[in-house]
């Protein structure tokens, strides 16, 4: 990692440990390989149970609200094992390809907007310290990768060969497209706040009490927080925004033509890129991993300070443990996003073609620019005003002032003569 959070990555643990190994290009070579595929292993395993709980919890929320019970029978009384059952159905259907499409583009697609949502994790923090591949511009890079699923949608539809596929594809385009214009400008507004693009750093800014939180430091960005949020739901094609699935019209949309495993894969990628979302909005707005309760903040404090003798220099016992329980925070505040949008699909009537598209240009877009023009004059108003930049608490940390307890006190100095430059 090369951000100022970076304390030991997976790789340099690695090498500690094989370096009685003899030839250190050898041991780099086996640690990076070791790396990279645990990394892998354990954002496929959240990029793929993730989506397993939300499904089984879209259920049991849709039947809470239509009176109903839900999954009940497979898995036990609450039907745990019901996505599991549902998944080797599909993966056991067999694969259509209509006579008229384009069968390599027709089998690429649903691949492409899977790996463009799963790219997505690569850059989301989850612990301090714990991310795929850290990055300076992560939330830039996390937006533009989210981006491409775009291109999954669109080629699906037209490889097709259906009418119905492509306008169904072109319309979600178009919405995508569309949403993703405020949904920006309105994560611009945190990260003006700031002053950074890297997700771990705006987390660390949060540390402390619930209002440290970004949401509650300004009026603006506690606005930015909703306006944000309803760009995401449509984004990620939720109701009332779900044009890809207005049965009356398009049947459903650009994935028509689809059946079994492929099909599974979109509906795989949207249940992924709702987690990815909320968990932008929960680095950005709502304090990351942090818990917003004091004694909880001290304790993890302290367990990341706690480092007791290890056979491997530099790993901290404490620190992983603090983690541990952190990504547990991150992953809770995550999911209950996701609830909130599983319980407005199964609430809100679903809107037309052009109600979805008036309500992003004449609305959400006038909204956002309003939201940031005023995030950045409400630091010189308040400043002219009262003297300082924010009117309750404590003023928002510098990113030269954002490094871990846990790391050697050369590491910070040298990180933040690298901010400072």
């Amino acid at each position: 990692m090369n951000g100022p959070l970076a304390v030991l990555t997976l790789e340099n643990f690695l090498s500690n440990l094989l370096k009685f190994a003899g030839n250190s290009e050898t041991v780099a070579l086996i640690a990076f390989l070791l790396a990279a595929v645990i990394h892998a292993s354990l954002l496929l395993g959240l990029f793929g149970g993730l989506p397993v709980f939300y499904i089984w919890l879209e259920r049991k929320v849709a039947g809470r609200i239509q009176d109903r019970l839900g999954p009940t029978r497979v898995g036990g009384k609450f039907g745990w094992l019901q996505t599991i059952a549902d998944g080797i159905k599909l993966i056991q259907k067999e694969d259509l390809i209509p006579r008229d499409a384009d069968s390599v583009v027709f089998r690429m697609a649903p691949y492409l907007a899977g790996i463009a949502s799963f790219a997505a994790f690569m850059v989301l923090p989850v612990a301090d310290g714990w991310i795929g591949v850290a990055a300076e511009c992560g939330a830039f890079l996390i937006l533009a990768l989210m981006s491409l699923e775009v291109l999954g949608i669109i080629l699906a539809g037209y490889s097709s060969g259906s009418k119905w596929a492509l306008f169904g594809a072109m319309r979600e385009a178009a919405q995508m497209v569309s949403y993703e214009i405020p949904m920006a400008i309105c994560a611009l507004i945190p990260l003006l706040i700031a002053g950074s693009l890297n997700l771990q750093v705006v987390s660390q800014m949060q540390t402390g009490g619930v209002w440290n939180w970004f949401i509650f430091h300004d009026p603006f960005a506690f606005l930015a927080f909703f306006c944000y949020f309803t760009t995401a739901t449509a984004s990620v094609k939720r109701a009332p925004f779900d044009l890809a699935e207005a049965e009356s019209e398009l049947v459903a949309g650009f994935h028509t033509e689809y059946s079994g495993f492929r099909w599974s894969i979109f509906f795989l990628a949207e249940y992924a890129s709702m987690f990815a979302v909320s968990g932008i909005a929960v680095l950005l707005f709502l304090g990351g991993w942090e818990t917003g309760i004091v004694i909880p903040e001290a304790v993890f404090g302290g367990l990341r300070s706690w480092m007791p003798n290890t056979p491997v220099a530099g790993f901290n016992l404490g620190g992983y443990v603090a983690n541990l329980l952190a990504a547990h925070v991150f992953v809770i505040k995550a999911s209950l996003l996701v609830t909130l949008q599983i319980w407005v699909r199964w609430t809100l009537p679903r809107l037309r073609i052009d109600q979805v598209m008036t309500t992003c240009l004449k609305y959400l877009v006038p909204i956002s620019c309003f939201l940031f023009l005023g995030a950045v004059f409400w630091p010189l108003i308040v400043t002219s005003a009262k003297g300082r930049p924010v009117l309750f608490g404590p003023p928002v940390k510098s990113v030269a002032s954002v490094a871990t307890p846990s790391a050697p006190s050369s590491t910070i100095a040298q990180n933040r003569s690298e901010v400072v430059r």
